[in-house]
């Protein structure tokens, strides 16, 4: 049973797909379209879990209820939470990759400031208005031309002008001969504004302009797959799962925590059978707002802290690898004496993405979209160019 609060399927494009009339600008210079895929993982996914160290004393002290039982191995310093069995399966043909003791720069433990720190990619909540993916859009010239499934509009997708949002519902949606008179209305009485509207409506496809489309999470992973694996298709998509925000009976090999990696994996698992060689071409990432803490609490679960773990998939990685400057987990060596350090800005790791996918300087994207932060430049050592 798909949770209703898992309900947001985004994706955003350069595409004709979505936009008759308009063509891929790609196919007149002979790139190979390339695919960036969010998955965002609302509540604080635990890293700790999802990929444990192995062998950590300090770790096991700290948790004895949640120390998995069994695990997939990584190397000989880090494991998988058995619920990744797909992810795995990619690590084992160079298309799975680990970032962890990373995280954004934000250490309030706040779901509601660190989430939108998370999307803005700034450093105080509120203070930005759009988001770190949509201003990278916008840097790359893809400028109106992005749909999001969902409602309103995700911060993450904010600074493109003119992107398009609709959340599959049941009902009846106008015929497009209904749409086109009342967009010829609008022009002829001179009303631009809802002109534009009905322009982006009457312009969806087919398939998003019927009732029941569907929110289960492998059809909206299918679909997604279809539409971006198209040279003429959308390149950029965005998924969000709420649950990871495990207080208590967070689990081991089964239980909240382990459901949630579960639907992860079936996400990646849909993508890669349905994007089929597109995959290739293709670079799936995990966000979330921070980490867990190393201490478990009274109810088996754990509270908020700082460093976590990002999950990377797909054929634009260089190989398969767990990339840390790992801080360690002894007391002295813990946040405030409680969370794992985050040594990596997880920002780093998005401005690599989008250098590599959308074919820009990563010095274009630090100065357009991240305001010239002292980020690092992680592309020769994570991406294939």
């Amino acid at each position: 049973m798909i949770n209703c609060t898992r309900r947001n399927f985004l994706i955003g494009s350069l595409s004709s797909v979505f936009f008759s009339g308009m063509s891929f600008p790609l196919a007149s210079n002979y790139k190979k379209k390339k695919n960036l895929i969010i998955i965002n993982l609302r509540g604080g996914m635990d890293g700790l879990s999802a990929v444990p160290v192995i062998g950590d004393k300090n770790l096991i002290k700290q948790r004895k209820e949640l120390i998995l039982d069994e695990t997939l191995r990584l190397n000989t310093d880090f494991a998988l939470h058995p619920k990744l069995e797909f992810f795995h399966e990619l690590w084992k043909n160079n298309q799975a990759s680990v970032i962890h003791a990373s995280s954004i720069p934000y250490t309030g433990r706040s779901h509601f400031d660190g989430q939108n720190l998370m999307e803005s990619g700034g450093r105080v909540p509120y203070q930005k208005k759009t988001g770190w993916l949509g201003r990278g859009m916008m840097s790359a010239g893809y400028v109106g031309e992005g749909l999001a499934l969902a409602l309103p509009m995700p911060l993450l997708l904010r600074g493109v002008p003119l992107n398009d949002n609709y959340y599959p519902a049941k009902g009846v949606m106008p015929s497009r001969y209904v749409l086109d008179n009342l967009f010829s209305s609008y022009k002829i009485s001179g009303e631009k504004n809802l002109e534009t509207v009905l322009d982006i409506i009457r312009n969806r496809p087919v398939s998003m302009m019927t009732a029941g489309t569907s929110r289960d999470i492998k059809s909206l992973a299918k679909r997604t797959a279809l539409l971006m694996r198209d040279e003429n298709g959308p390149s950029v998509g965005v998924f969000e799962l709420d649950g990871f925000d495990t207080h208590a009976a967070q689990g081991k090999e089964d239980g909240l925590l382990a459901d949630q990696l579960e639907d992860i994996d079936s996400i990646l698992k849909t993508l890669k059978e349905n994007l089929k060689d597109s995959f290739k071409n293709t670079l799936i990432l995990t966000l979330t707002e921070f980490g867990r803490t190393i201490r478990q609490n009274g109810g088996n679960g754990t509270e908020h802290g700082w460093g976590g773990a990002i999950l990377m998939a797909g054929g634009l990685l260089k190989k398969s690898q767990v990339y840390a400057d790992w801080p360690g987990l002894k007391k002295g060596d813990l946040y405030e004496g409680r969370d794992l350090k985050s040594t990596t800005d997880a920002r780093s790791v998005y401005m690599s993405a989008m250098a590599t996918c959308f074919d820009l300087e990563p010095e274009k994207i630090k100065k357009e979209v991240f305001w010239n932060e002292n980020l690092q430049d992680l592309s020769q050592k994570l991406f294939n160019s």
